[in-house]
């Protein structure tokens, strides 16, 4: 499988997705063959929920304060909605909540969308009408993802076809500690730009676009999207860094060597940068608490060791 079939890890990808998975709530209810959708959380719900720790959570100290590094998941469950007190003690400890992208954020989902008078490539017809098709076994309305890019429209039915497994983008990390930092009066940044993220995922090239809709469309139709993602959520929910870090062995995504420079290029090459941005936020005198994709806290370039090649005291948290 190449990279692309895992684009969903990427945070400007579940912009596309999120949005479509909150236009979802408002459609009318679905029939028993469509995936089920996130709903807000009922009253009864949020009483009985039994908030617990899941992921993963350094303590990243310098200058005498103390930061934190907290690896996130962009789809989830009901249940995830509700942090538990290690991680939401270390939320509430920081003035600065810092994501990938504030996918709360309105203006992201606008700089998703091609600038005016930008050409979007045309598929084959062929390759429309399997689109097409996803698009109906998603149970999502054309209209809500017909402006997207095709690639984004192919990645967005991958996030979404998660729905089968009980993890939506609607649960995603990001909703959730964005959510709590607001309501805690906490700041809220973004440590990269759509237009960054865009550069680094979308072909130049026609003839590539639609070999990477193609690739995409195939897994989308032989089920192996679910279980991917399946196997990554159910890594990250019980902490399991060296299952994360075997993820190129069991991801069925690394064929050869290009395969390997592309996984680098959307996840390890990113990593400087984001250390970057949550040393300036650490430096300003902030107390931080970065989220960011679980895969990018593996590999030589992971974040916690770019961390520490930086000067930071690293401390990985027991969460129970």
């Amino acid at each position: 499988m190449k990279p692309w079939r895992q684009l969903a890890q990427c945070a400007l990808l579940l912009v596309a997705a999120a949005a479509t998975s909150a236009g979802l709530r408002a459609q009318a209810p679905g029939s028993a063959a469509c995936p089920p959708q996130a709903q807000t959380p009922t009253a009864q719900q949020v009483q009985a929920a039994a908030a617990r720790d899941r992921g993963l959570l350094w303590r990243i100290s310098r200058d005498g304060r103390t930061s934190y590094l907290y690896a996130s998941i962009h789809v989830g469950k009901l249940e995830w909605a509700f942090p538990g007190p290690q991680v939401r003690s270390a939320l509430m400890a920081a003035d600065t909540v810092a994501l990938e992208i504030d996918v709360a954020d309105a203006q992201m989902a606008e700089r998703m969308q091609p600038p005016p008078g930008t050409a979007v490539p045309t598929l084959p017809a062929t390759l429309r009408e399997r689109l097409a098709r996803q698009i109906d076994a998603a149970c999502v309305p054309k209209a809500l993802i017909d402006e997207q890019h095709p690639v984004l429209q192919a990645v967005t039915l991958t996030v979404l076809a998660a729905r089968w497994q009980g993890l939506d983008p609607g649960y995603a990390q990001e909703f959730v500690l964005g959510g709590l930092a607001r309501s805690a009066q906490r700041r809220v940044v973004s440590l990269e730009t759509p237009e960054t993220q865009l550069a680094a995922v979308l072909p130049q090239h026609a003839a590539e676009v639609e070999h990477m809709v193609t690739q995409m469309l195939e897994q989308l139709e032989q089920g192996q999207v679910q279980r991917t993602v399946g196997r990554l959520a159910a890594a990250w929910e019980r902490g399991d860094l060296a299952e994360l870090g075997n993820y190129e062995r069991w991801c069925d995504c690394i064929a050869d060597e290009d395969d390997r420079a592309q996984m680098r290029r959307l996840n390890d090459d990113r990593n400087p940068a984001l250390a970057d941005g949550i040393e300036t936020l650490h430096r300003e005198g902030g107390r931080v608490f970065a989220a960011v994709g679980a895969l990018h806290m593996t590999g030589a370039k992971a974040l916690p060791l770019l961390m520490q090649q930086r000067g930071f005291t690293i401390r990985r948290v027991a969460l129970q």
